[in-house]
């Protein structure tokens, strides 16, 4: 592997069934296969990135996350094209999934910055943006 590549990301969320059956279809979208498969949790991989998903304890549920607070902002992955970017678009709808910036999709990020933001179930947000 090349220095400075990611290796992978674990996030933990509020419920693991609701996040496998939102990241899975997703991630597969782009190429990611099952990786590993456990109690409390799940990930995905696409040669040498996994992106990994578990269950957080009861305890610490009390806070949600918010995107605005310290920590991660949100998860952006490069689609093939913009072709790619408008049907996984429709894909999100079609799933009742919240589209953000509906007023200035695609071009929420700019002018030459073709994206579709969206929200996971714990409303981490998500880019797919178009090379």
């Amino acid at each position: 592997m090349s220095k400075g590549l990611l290796h992978h990301i674990e996030l933990y969320v509020s419920n693991l069934d609701k996040s496998v059956e939102f990241w899975g279809w997703f991630l597969q979208e782009l190429g990611y296969s099952s990786f590993q498969k456990w109690e409390s949790g799940y990930s995905w991989k696409l040669d040498g990135t996994y992106i990994v998903f578990v269950q957080a304890e009861e305890r610490f549920l009390d806070i949600t996350y918010h995107r605005c607070r310290v920590g991660l902002n949100h998860l952006a992955f490069y689609a093939n094209s913009r072709h790619h970017v408008d049907e996984i678009t429709k894909a999100l709808q079609g799933k009742g999934v919240n589209i953000l910036y509906k007023n200035k999709h695609p071009f929420a990020g700019g002018n030459d910055h073709y994206a579709v933001y969206f929200e996971d179930p714990d409303r981490i947000k998500v880019e797919l943006v178009a090379p």
